[in-house]
Parts: C-alpha cells; sequence; structure tokens
C-alpha cells in the first residue's frame, strides 16, 4: 500500500530586515520542522519538502539545540541525524515542480516555523498557489510558531500585503487582505511578546510587524496564550496553527488526528 504523502513548505531565507536598517541571520528551528515530520513517519506517512527555490532550508542556529527538545539528548540527535542525513530532508523539490506534479496527491500540508517564512513563503505565489488547493479541498493544512503567518500567500497580491505591512500602512494592508480565504478563521501564531524577548535576545533588533496583527489585519481572528512559550494549538475547520516552538508536539498530535491516523507523541 503506498504511504499516504504530506507535503513541507520550507523557506529558503537567511535574513530579515530590522527597522532602522540592517539585517539578523535567521532560519527555520530545527524542533519545528522535525518533531511533526518524525511523528507523521512514525505515524505511516511520507513526507516531502518543498522549498521556493528547492533546495534545503537553513537551521536557525539558536534552535539547534537540546533546549529545544525539552532536554532529551536522544531526540534531539535523532532530530539532528534526520535533518541532516534522511532522504526526505535532502531531496528538496522547487514549490512550482510539486504543483506541477500536481496537488491532489497529497493528503495535508505543513509548515514549521523558524523567522524564515516570514521572508519568503509569505508573499510567494506558489505557496499561495498550494494553500488555495488545500483550503478549497478541505484538506489538513497545519502551520507552527512563524508558519502561520504564511496563510497570508493566499492573498491575491501578498507581496503588496507584505509591503503596508513594512510601511506601517495598515489601512493599505487590510484593503489588500479583502476576500482572504481565512478571515474569520480561528487561528495563533507567535505573539507580540513572545517576539519582543526574540527581537531583545535573538534579533539584536525590531522587527518591521508582529505576526498577530499581521494576521488580524488580513481577517483572522487571532488568540494567543496569557503566557509566553506555553504550547497553544488552535484548530479551526482544516486550519491547525500552533503558536511557539513548545507547540511543536501538540500540533502533531492535532496534525495526525485531522488527517485520521494516531503516533506516539506527547
Amino acid at each position: 500500500m503506498t504511504k499516504a504523502q504530506i507535503l513541507i513548505l520550507g523557506s529558503n531565507a537567511t535574513q530579515i530586515e530590522l527597522r532602522g536598517g540592517g539585517t539578523a541571520t535567521i532560519g527555520q528551528y530545527l524542533n519545528e520542522m522535525t518533531v511533526p515530520a518524525l511523528a507523521l513517519i512514525d505515524a505511516g506517512y511520507e513526507v516531502v519538502l518543498a522549498t521556493p527555490k528547492g533546495t534545503k532550508p537553513h537551521v536557525d542556529e539558536v534552535s539547534d539545540t537540546v533546549e529545544h527538545f525539552d532536554g532529551d539528548q536522544a531526540a534531539y540527535d535523532r532530530a539532528s541525524r534526520f535533518f541532516d542525513d534522511h532522504a526526505a530532508m535532502n531531496d528538496v523539490r522547487t514549490l512550482r515542480s510539486v504543483i506541477e506534479g500536481g496537488l491532489d496527491g497529497y493528503a495535508g500540508v505543513f509548515v514549521p516555523g523558524g523567522h524564515a517564512p516570514v521572508v519568503d513563503l509569505m508573499e510567494d505565489p506558489d505557496a499561495g498557489a498550494i494553500l488555495r488547493h488545500f483550503h478549497t479541498t478541505g484538506k489538513p493544512t497545519a502551520l507552527l510558531c512563524h508558519g502561520p503567518v504564511v496563510i497570508a500567500a493566499a492573498l491575491a497580491d501578498a507581496p503588496a500585503f507584505r509591503a503596508a505591512l513594512i510601511e506601517g500602512d495598515d489601512a493599505k494592508a487590510a484593503s489588500l487582505a479583502e476576500g482572504w480565504i481565512y478571515a474569520g478563521y480561528r487561528m495563533t501564531v507567535f505573539s507580540a511578546s513572545e517576539e519582543k524577548i526574540a527581537e531583545q535576545h535573538l534579533l539584536k533588533g525590531e522587527l518591521y510587524f508582529d505576526m498577530p496583527k499581521a494576521l488580524r489585519i488580513s481577517g483572522g481572528s487571532v488568540s494567543v496564550t496569557p503566557n509566553d512559550f506555553v504550547s497553544n494549538v488552535v484548530v479551526d475547520r482544516e486550519l491547525i496553527t500552533g503558536q511557539n516552538p513548545a507547540s511543536d508536539h501538540a500540533l502533531a498530535k492535532a496534525l495526525i488526528k485531522k488527517l485520521g491516523g494516531s503516533a506516539a507523541v506527547g
């Protein structure tokens, strides 16, 4: 029997703009990529990784630690080996080739976080086309931490929307978001207070916009936990969103449940 395939949308971004000039080095979080991917594989699914350029995502160095795996050295080692060596993480396709090959064969789609997706996937037209397909077909669409902001790619002019956010023109951004397919959906994303901590300790600078604001301007019903870095997952129809790195296991469980499978993740 052929295994059901889950499409993972990865980012190729390694720098993000900071207010006042300059950039910060970024990537994708190791645990956010590998914990759900390994849970899917353990549950009997096959994962296919695709990025805008068809090259492997860069792992944010600050995520490459055992602390992001709850201090579990074995879990960290397994995740590192998986990302470094497994074919699923190295046989990377372009988003365009995935579309051209047909999306009907995929049972669901997953977007991991780290700041990287905010730069490229958020405004990528192919990412938008993929999201619109999964929305139309009602198939599970899971996004983690900063990943949920990628659903803005489904807008008619996502690059203009992102540019309006950077310019601070909320009215223009809201106008560009009219007719968004996820308007009214309940969702979560990396919170503004969590972002302030990341800006101070990791990015060493201020971003042009925070993620909840971007999704609220788009028309999303965004909720976050009152306590920073506590696991939080919101499910509304086909959309599954996790707030922060600590939500990796819970998001994996929710996605597998929506897919109709099960896995020992916890």
